[in-house]
């Protein structure tokens, strides 16, 4: 698993620093949870969408249900 904001693994005991757009909610994530890879993302005013080359894409409407 990997910060979604940061691209740090979660697993290797480091605090991440969250950019502060990502702690207010105000930022798409920029890498993949999953495997750690940059994500394309694409912002648009009502939302965001965000792919990773291996896992598919995630969309702003998914993202905030969890």
């Amino acid at each position: 698993m990997f910060d979604p904001y940061t691209g740090v693994a979660l697993d290797s005991g480091a605090d991440p620093a969250r950019p502060r757009a990502a702690q207010l909610g105000l930022e798409p994530p920029r890498f993949c949870a999953q495997c750690g890879r940059r994500m394309i993302v694409q912002i648009a005013p009502d939302g965001w969408w965000a792919r990773c080359s291996r896992h598919g894409t995630i969309d702003s409407a998914l993202y905030e249900q969890r």
